[in-house]
C-alpha cells in the first residue's frame, strides 16, 4: 500500500529541520538507497536517502519549508499495485505539513491576538498569521514564503497557493514578485485588520521596507515578532539590518546560555614560552615537504590531549549520579563557519601524532565550513579547544560546552618581556586559559592539567616521543 516518507531524524538530539531541496519530483520513480532531498539542521546539511522502492506519488513538504518537525510526512510513495485511491488515503492521513508547532498553528481572537502571536513566532520572519478573510479564516504558507514575502512588503491575502492543500510556496510569491504585485500598505502590520489596532506593525524605523542607504538595509519587523524585539527596535529610532536567527545560533545561545547557568565556571591561566616549538613547528614543515603544513594549533591539540592522558580526572563529565571518567580522549576544536560555529572532534587525539592530527583537522574545517559534517564528528567529545590566536586576541575565557567540563582557550603568540636567569629577555609567549566546571575538575586538578600542558608546550621534542 501507499505509505508515507517521514522528516528523518538525522542525529540523536534533532528535533525539527529545514527541507532545503527536494532531488526528485512528483512522478519520479524511486530506488532503495537513492539520494531523494537535502535536509539543513542547525550544523550541516546531509542527504536523505530513500528506504524503499516505488514512484514518489506526492510531495506535502515544498523544498524550503523551515521547522519541519521530526517525523512528519513530508511525501507519499506509491509502491507496486498501489493505485490512485491509496496514495489519496496515505495523503489524506498525512494531514497537511506541520513544519514543527510554530506559530502558524496558533489560535488567537480579539485584543489578545497579538500577543498569541508574538509569543509563538520568531523575529524576524513574516508574520505568522499573514492575513484573515471574513470569516476570520487563516492563510496557509510555508514559512520560506512567509519570510520572502515579509522583505517584499507583498500581503499573502491576494495570492491563491499551489503547493499542497493550497499552501502558499516559494514559488508562488516569487511569481507574485515577478508580476509586479502591489506591496501591503505599510501602515497595516501583515495579517492584522484595521479592526485588530493592537497588533499593529511597530514603527521599527523611520524608513519603509527595504530602502537602503547610509550602509544599511532596512528590513520591516512583522506585528508577529516578539514583544522583546519590538520594544529593542522602537527604542533604536535608527536604521536597522534584520537578519533572521537560523537553527545553529539559536542552539549556539541556548546551549551557551544554559552552560553560564548552570555550570560553575573558574579560570586558571598560565604563559607558555614557545620560542623551541615554533622552531620545531619550522623544521618538521621543511622536512615534510608539500602537503603537509602543522600549525601551532596542532601543537595545542596534541599538548592538550596528552596533558589529559597524564591528568584523567580533567578528562570527565558531570552527572547527578556520579562523575563519569572518560577512557577516550576525544578533543573538540572549535572552527569558525557563517553563522556561528562548530566543534569537529579528533577521536583518540591522545594516539595521533602532529601530521595525523594536523591532516584530519585540515578535513574536518574544510567540510565544516561546507556544511558536510556528520553529527558522529561534531558530537560528542571529552575536552574542547578555542585558538582565537590567529585573530589577534592576546587572551580570552572560552564558556565550557556540557556535557565537557573544561575547555582551554588559547591566545596568540608574541613577543613579550620575560626575565630568564636574572636578566630582562625577549620570548615569544602564548597565554592559554583553562575554564573549568567546577562539580568535576577541581582548582588542583585544573592547575596539574595546565602544568603538564606548559612543560609539553615548552618542550615540543616530548610529544614526539
Amino acid at each position: 500500500m501507499a505509505q508515507t516518507i517521514l522528516m528523518p531524524a538525522l542525529s540523536p538530539t534533532m528535533t525539527e529541520g529545514t527541507l532545503a531541496k527536494w532531488l526528485v519530483s512528483a512522478g519520479d520513480k524511486i530506488e532503495s538507497g537513492q539520494v531523494i532531498a537535502e535536509i539543513e539542521t542547525d550544523k550541516a546539511t546531509m542527504e536523505v536517502e530513500a528506504v524503499d522502492e516505488g514512484v514518489l506519488a506526492e510531495i506535502l513538504v515544498p523544498e524550503g519549508t523551515e521547522n519541519v518537525a521530526v517525523n512528519t510526512p513530508i511525501a507519499v510513495l506509491k509502491e507496486e499495485g498501489d493505485d490512485d485511491a491509496a496514495v489519496a488515503e496515505a495523503a489524506a492521513g498525512a494531514g497537511a505539513p506541520a513544519p514543527a508547532a510554530k506559530a502558524e498553528e496558533v489560535e488567537a481572537e480579539g485584543d489578545d491576538a497579538g500577543e498569541a502571536e508574538a509569543a509563538a513566532a520568531p523575529a524576524p520572519k513574516a508574520s505568522a498569521k499573514p492575513a484573515a478573510d471574513g470569516e476570520g479564516g487563516r492563510i496557509k504558507a510555508s514559512p520560506l514564503a512567509r519570510r520572502i514575502a515579509s522583505e517584499a512588503g507583498l500581503d499573502l491575502s491576494g495570492l491563491e497557493g499551489t503547493g499542497p492543500h493550497g499552501r502558499i510556496v516559494k514559488a508562488d510569491v516569487e511569481a507574485a514578485i515577478a508580476s509586479g504585485a502591489k506591496p501591503a500598505e505599510a501602515s497595516k502590520a501583515p495579517g492584522r485588520s484595521d479592526a485588530a489596532p493592537a497588533a499593529e506593525a511597530p514603527k521599527a524605523t523611520p524608513a519603509p521596507a527595504q530602502q537602503t542607504g547610509g550602509g544599511y538595509s532596512v528590513v520591516a519587523i512583522s506585528a508577529a515578532a516578539s514583544a522583546q524585539t519590538r520594544d529593542l527596535v522602537d527604542k533604536l529610532g535608527m536604521p536597522y539590518e534584520a537578519e533572521a536567527n537560523n537553527g545553529m545560533r539559536k542552539t549556539i545561545a541556548r546551549r551557551l546560555l544554559d552552560a553560564k547557568q548552570t555550570v560553575p565556571h573558574f579560570y586558571l591561566t598560565v604563559d607558555c614560552v614557545i620560542d623551541r616549538l615554533l622552531a620545531v613547528r619550522k623544521e618538521l614543515n621543511e622536512r615534510a615537504g608539500d602537503g603537509v603544513k602543522i600549525s601551532v594549533n596542532d601543537f595545542v591539540v596534541r599538548a592538550s590531549a596528552l596533558s589529559l592522558r597524564k591528568v584523567p580526572a580533567a578528562n570527565a563529565a558531570w552527572t547527578d549520579e556520579a562523575v563519569l571518567r572518560f577512557k577516550d580522549v576525544d578533543v573538540s576544536v572549535a572552527v569558525a563557519i557563517d553563522g556561528g560555529l562548530i566543534t569537529p572532534i579528533i577521536r583518540k587525539a591522545d594516539t595521533k601524532g602532529l601530521a595525523a592530527i594536523s591532516s584530519e583537522m585540515r578535513d574536518l574545517a574544510t567540510r565544516a565550513r561546507d556544511g558536510k559534517l556528520k553529527p558522529e564528528e561534531y558530537q560528542g567529545g571529552t575536552f574542547s579547544v578555542s585558538n582565537l590566536g590567529m585573530y589577534g586576541i592576546r587572551e580570552f575565557s572560552a564558556i565550557i560546552n556540557p556535557p565537557q567540563s573544561a575547555i582551554l582557550a588559547a591566545g596568540a603568540a608574541e613577543q613579550r618581556p620575560v626575565v630568564k636567569d636574572g636578566a630582562l629577555a625577549i620570548a615569544t609567549v602564548m597565554t592559554v586559559t583553562l575554564s573549568c566546571d567546577h562539580r568535576v575538575v577541581d582548582g588542583a586538578v585544573g592547575a596539574q592539567f595546565l602544568a603538564a600542558f606548559k612543560k609539553l608546550i615548552e618542550d615540543p621534542l616530548s610529544m614526539l616521543l
